[in-house]
């Protein structure tokens, strides 16, 4: 640095050897002149010579010395400045010397301009300001367009610069806006110099000392902030390619960076900015910050803007790390200066002054260990470091200081998803800050800074973390709580820590207010009861009385033991699992390892379930009920609850039920004005909450007063109101319908019909059986359907009777095969009539065949005469009256006609008296036959009979209502009409139930491309041997392509057989897929394969059946569950279950589930590549797609991320919600819950993907529009005692 620049006195001019006056009279004298030539074209400068040129500088620079108020100093300024455009443009009112040597010439008058800036007393005046910035603007100008400048020169202009901020931010009377543009244009000038002239060594050692002295100043930081961000994002681009997130800056400060800035020099500056500023954490210390204060007051003031000085330097880094780590984080000013409680022993770790800065620090701490990769190790000194850090930033007393708090919390959601060894020694820490947060309704000391919704949802994102991590570890390990000064360590179990975190999630279920949020913890309540549940049905158990547990140890030991988690890749072979550890056989040793873990007491699990389902059941009917989004998760989590295996009483199920019903009864019961398209839609979501549980316990239908319960509440949806709450009570046929939406009145009929069923009046969906197996026709014909009768009951039912016997046995009596076709199924029954009451039949029905009687005896018994009479005797002696004068004689009114056929009948009569009168005559009998009954008929009208037993053949239901277009409730079809027999099988081939899918990929760490995705699946070599498993755990598998009879039964060694050596890809949809199915939902499951990928567009028409019979093998990720049957599936009734096209939830929506070896990975799976891979049609776009990640963490638990690219009007969906910790035993079964949820809600949102059951009552009456017979009640009579 010259001599001069680093005096801090800056050049000293000959004329200040005179007096002063003479010196200003000097430099009036000269400048003057000068200054009238300048601007004007035409003009020559009076200067010829370079001794002249030296000699003018020399008053110049005293000028620049006089006060500010007055003109000299503004024309020494504005004749300087001029003569400095030489570099740039030179002119004819520039001296000839300085033309010739502009370099040299502008090195001088930098400089004598630093004359100006250094301290004096005017210089507060805006006369001063103003020409400073009249400098330092052509300074900058200079460094922009001096495009001769040489190494010497810009050495000389950095120098200036350096000295220039150095004098002015040092001083501290400048003004702020003075002091902003001074350091933005060392900044850009610097920065120019790297792209055309690079700095020494030791002018960057230079520029470091003199910016140390002037970080007490915010402007020196921001500009700071500003340039190193702008060359951050350049170095990024740079590095790693447009494919890196883009870290953008905004447009001013991108252009402080040379476009010409070569590739190399481009780190090298970035490396030696970043190290410009020194150590930012020097801030936080006033006594090492620098540059010593010129007076008290200044030391006063640099120290009371050092904390918010020191947080923007801490802002700054952490915008850095958020580039290189490719996130974005939104960050928040504070809002108000927090007071300095700290007391006088206490360092400024804990001060409030500094907090700002040191709750960014701690932020930008979490953020980098959070962000940890896969394969990546951190030294252990590291770690060290950073539990220290948060042990004492979590710290919950009357000294926590709550901004730092606030910043771990949430900047540390996923602290216990990343596989940080050792990080659950903060467990307990954590939980009490999570308490703190939750716990809290008004959050005071943290609404000042931050907002409480956000505070409290990184809080609850950690609790649904924490979790699962007590059930997660067999052995203890010792957790830390924070005190290192001198007290004793406390460690225990994870398992102590268990309640705790159960009641800091119900206390925050009872304190939080957001819809998010509460979203969030329905979903960790439905985790955690379901993970309690498997855990204690593994039988696995340890000592109830293990609790927690203190172990004292002095301060002066080295470390703490701490035990390693259970590794589920212990059996692992490298590069991936060659087998699956089912592959020995069932049972076993390791049967037990997807169970095991620390156990609870043996009602832990059931205590659980009730005192979450009265926690949702009282908060669903009052607080709950006016949020749309928080009631549809809620009713969501409480079917799921139904489906989880506990031990409880029955009243605690009987009570879910009422409050559902109490549900449905207040929002039908809403103002006309509030009713809504999402009112309707939670109320059918109700209605299906109904049917889970429902379908789940079906002994609730035998207490009388749940079953009155439940229909009175299915009468509400179809009508719009109850009877029993009228004045009068009205038969349910007397009542208008009137009822809240036609969707709510579906949704009612729906649970009537799983009313109906689970309640033994209809068998299980199961036993339907094609016309064509009735009859035993190999193949699909018309000539099948001619032997059955078409009958169409009340508009919505379809009865196919078959009037043969279908066996032996049956050919005695009265038999009918009737196949049942309606909304809610296809059922077949088989009908016999029989004499005896069922009671009394003992086996089959008996053959009906006369008595063998014996021939009766002459004489045997004692006869006696009587004398048979046609009328009373006497009757010639009784008296007539007039009344018997009334009805004429029979001669009166007799024709001719009649007159012939009462002699015939006189005559009949006769011949019967003679008959009658022989024996008599002559005194013997004559030989009569015994009576005997008559032979039994082989044919019947069964369809007559049936119809007439349930009061169906009556002139009423004959008889059309007299509607335009309305049948009647009686109608046959005619199945001659041409495509009775296509449309029938297309009703046929319409699921029952809700019928969804999802598709499963695999993705190995570092992989880009769909082939290689699709790839991975072909061999068992290829996966993790947990993949296989959790294949294994999500359905059973189905064969693809085969009719009934066909199926597959997946037992242990027939699973094996059909795997083999692939790694899933069996199920690609070629000849296998998986299936889950139960009482109302039926989920298919999709391995693509790089063989064979699923037609992603076939149409439903082009669409094969398919057949599955029930699995009996039980799956390592979920316990025995021999005690209960596991619900048995239908035919797969088309190929739509899993073409995403025919999805039952319509083509606009699809699920994906990605098993990532890698977490990082995520960002590059290849979504658009495996969606536009379809066979035909137009591929699905990647805006309509739902993703689902899963990864495997060491410590045996699954992370998930859930990426939803169409949101949901009601908010998140559960109870997988991104960021979830998951263990192994839950996976499937909560994966399985989100698929159900997501196309549910899909179809609640969707006018384009009706339920089943509503597909199918548009199909039945499409049928009975086009195909009824429109016979008159004769022919229709006379119809069913003929042969169809």
């Amino acid at each position: 640095m010259d001599q001069s620049l680093s005096s801090g006195r800056g050049y000293v001019s000959v004329l200040s050897c005179f007096p002063p006056s003479v010196g200003r009279d000097v430099a009036v004298a000269v400048v003057k002149p000068l200054r009238v030539g300048l601007g004007n074209p035409g003009t020559r400068s009076l200067l010829r010579t370079d001794r002249q040129v030296r000699w003018a500088m020399e008053a110049l620079c005293y000028g620049l010395t006089l006060p500010a108020d007055g003109d000299t100093v503004q024309l020494c300024v504005d004749v300087y400045t001029d003569w400095l455009t030489a570099l740039v443009s030179p002119r004819d009112s520039i001296p000839l010397p300085i033309g010739r040597e502009p370099n040299l010439y502008a090195q001088k008058i930098l400089r004598h301009l630093y004359t100006l800036f250094l301290s004096r007393s005017d210089q507060v005046s805006p006369v001063y300001t103003a020409l400073c910035q009249q400098v330092l603007c052509a300074v900058q100008s200079l460094a922009r367009d001096g495009a001769v400048m040489s190494r010497d020169t810009w050495e000389t202009l950095l120098n200036f610069l350096l000295c220039v901020n150095h004098a002015m931010l040092a001083t501290g009377d400048v003004s702020e806006q003075l002091s902003r543009l001074s350091m933005a244009v060392l900044f850009e000038a610097w920065l120019l110099s790297c792209a055309r002239c690079f700095p020494s060594r030791s002018l960057w050692r230079a520029g470091r000392l003199a910016l140390s002295g002037c970080r007490r100043r915010p402007a020196a930081v921001e500009q700071w902030s500003r340039a190193v961000a702008a060359l951050t994002s350049r170095l990024l681009l740079q590095s790693f390619g447009p494919a890196f997130p883009r870290f953008e800056v905004p447009d001013e400060d991108a252009a402080l960076i040379p476009e010409d800035m070569d590739e190399r020099g481009v780190p090298q500056t970035w490396f030696r900015f970043l190290h410009l500023l020194s150590n930012p954490v020097d801030l936080s210390g006033p006594g090492v910050v620098g540059s010593t204060p010129s007076s008290p007051e200044d030391s006063s003031r640099g120290d009371g803007q050092l904390p918010n000085i020191f947080f923007k330097a801490m802002r700054g880094v952490s915008v850095l790390v958020d580039a290189f780590l490719g996130v974005t984080v939104i960050n928040k000013e504070p809002t108000e200066q927090l007071p300095n409680t700290a007391g006088p022993g206490d360092v400024t770790v804990t001060s409030a002054r500094w907090a700002a800065g040191r709750a960014e620090a701690c932020g930008t701490l979490c953020r980098i260990f959070t962000c940890k990769k896969t394969a990546e190790d951190i030294l252990s000194v590291y770690l060290s470091r950073f539990y220290l850090v948060l042990l004492r930033a979590l710290r919950v007393s009357e000294q926590v200081c709550p901004p730092v708090l606030a910043s771990v919390l949430l900047n540390s959601t996923a602290l216990f998803c990343c596989d940080l060894r050792g990080v659950h020694l903060l467990l307990p820490s954590v939980t009490a800050a999570v308490e703190k947060v939750l716990l809290d309704r008004e959050l005071l000391r943290f609404r000042s800074f931050l907002s409480p919704v956000d505070l409290r949802r990184a809080a609850v994102r950690l609790l649904l973390t924490m979790l699962p991590l007590p059930f997660g570890s067999v052995q203890s390990e010792v957790l830390l709580d924070g005190r290192f000064t001198g007290d004793d360590v406390t460690g225990g179990s994870f398992l102590s820590l268990k309640p705790r975190l159960i009641a800091v999630l119900i206390g925050a279920l009872q304190t939080e207010t957001d819809t998010s949020n509460t979203q969030i913890l329905l979903a960790s309540m439905l985790h955690l009861v379901q993970d309690s549940s498997l855990l204690e049905a593994s039988g696995l158990q340890v000592s109830p009385h293990e609790t927690l547990s203190s172990t004292s140890r002095t301060h002066g030991e080295s470390s703490v033991s701490m035990s390693t988690s259970f590794n589920p890749d212990s059996e692992s072979q490298p590069g991936g699992a060659s087998r699956p550890r089912w592959a020995g056989g069932a049972g076993g040793a390791g049967a037990n390892r997807w169970t095991r873990g620390t156990a609870v007491q043996s009602d832990a699990a059931g205590v659980l379930w009730v005192q979450f389902v009265r926690l949702l059941t009282q908060r669903l009917t009052s607080q709950w009920r006016n949020d749309s989004a928080v009631c549809l998760s809620a009713l969501e989590v409480l079917g799921g609850l139904a489906k989880v295996e506990v031990s409880v009483e029955v009243c605690e199920r009987r009570r879910a039920v009422s409050a559902v019903c109490c549900y449905i009864v207040f929002q039908c019961r809403r103002p006309p004005p509030l009713h809504s398209r999402d009112l309707h839609s939670i109320i059918v979501a109700a209605f299906y909450c109904l049917n889970v549980w429902l379908s789940q316990h079906p002994a609730l239908l035998d207490q009388q007063d749940c079953l009155l319960e439940v229909l009175e509440i299915v009468e509400l949806g179809i009508s719009g109101s109850k009877s029993r709450q009228e004045q009068e009570v009205r038969c349910k046929e007397e009542k208008e319908l009137n009822p809240a939406s036609l969707r709510v009145k579906e949704a009612a009929e729906a649970t009537l019909s799983c009313v109906m069923q689970v309640s033994g009046v209809f068998p299980s969906p199961g036993g339907q059986l094609s016309e064509d197996a009735l009859i035993g026709c190999p193949a699909s014909s018309d000539s099948s359907l001619k032997k059955f009768r078409y009958f169409v009951v009340d508009r919505s039912v379809i009865l196919a009777m078959l009037e043969q016997p279908q066996g032996p046995e049956q050919a005695a009596c009265p038999s009918l095969t009737v196949r049942i076709r309606g909304p809610s199924g296809g059922h077949t029954w088989t009908l016999q009539l029989h004499l005896q009451p069922r009671e009394g039949r003992a086996g089959t029905q008996p053959t009906l065949i006369p008595e063998q009687r014996v021939a009766a005896q002459e004489d045997a018994g004692i006869r006696c005469g009587v004398k048979h009479l046609l009328s009373p005797e006497h009757t010639d002696r009784v008296a007539s009256v007039k009344a018997d004068l009334s009805i004429p004689t029979l001669r009166e009114t007799v024709t001719e006609e009649v007159q012939q056929q009462l002699e015939r009948l006189q005559a009949a009569l006769t011949r019967q008296r003679q008959v009658e009168a022989r024996p008599q005559v002559s005194r013997r009998s004559d030989v009569s036959k015994p009576c005997r009954p008559p032979s039994p008929i082989t044919k019947f009208q069964t369809a007559r009979l049936f119809l007439s037993h349930l009061g169906l053949l009556t002139p009423e239901t004959l008889k059309s209502p007299g509607t335009g277009g309305v049948p009647a409730p009686l109608v046959s079809l005619d199945s001659s009409l041409p495509g009775f027999s296509e449309d029938l099988r297309r009703l046929d081939q319409l699921p029952s139930r809700n019928c969804d899918s999802a598709f499963i990929f695999y993705m190995r760490a570092g992989q880009r491309t769909a082939a290689e995705v699709l790839g991975n699946v072909e061999s068992s070599c290829s996966v993790q041997s947990h993949f296989l498993d959790f294949l294994w755990s999500l359905g059973r598998p189905v064969e693809v392509g085969r009719r009934r009879g066909g199926g597959f039964n997946a037992n242990s060694s027939e699973f094996m057989a059909v795997l083999g050596d692939s790694g899933g890809g069996v199920f690609n949809g070629e000849r296998f897929v998986l299936m889950h199915t139960d009482a109302l939902t039926e989920i298919t499951f999709i391995v693509p394969s790089s063989s064979f990928t699923a037609d992603l567009s076939k149409s439903q028409e082009e669409a094969e059946p398919l057949t599955g019979a029930p699995s009996n093998r039980q799956s390592p990720f979920e316990p025995n569950k021999e005690s209960t049957p596991q619900p048995t599936s239908p035919t797969v009734e088309d190929t739509k279950s899993f073409r995403f096209e025919s999805s039952s939830i319509g083509s606009e929506s699809k699920l994906l589930i990605v098993w990532v070896e890698r977490f990082e990975d995520i960002e590059s799976f290849p979504l658009s590549d495996l969606l536009s891979g379809t066979k035909t049609g137009t591929p699905p776009s990647a805006s309509s797609v739902q993703l689902i990640f899963v990864h495997p963490l060491n410590t045996g638990l699954y992370r998930i991320r859930f990426q939803a690219n169409a949101t949901s009007k009601f908010g998140l969906f559960v109870p997988l919600v991104n960021g979830s910790l998951v263990s192994r035993r839950s996976l499937a079964f909560l994966l399985r819950e989100t698929v159900i949820n997501c196309c549910h809600r899909r179809r609640l949102e969707s006018d384009s993907a009706p339920p089943a059951h509503v597909r199918r009552k548009h199909t039945i009456n499409d049928i009975i529009l086009r195909y009824r017979s429109r016979c008159s009640e004769p022919a229709f009579y006379a119809a069913l005692f003929q042969e169809p």
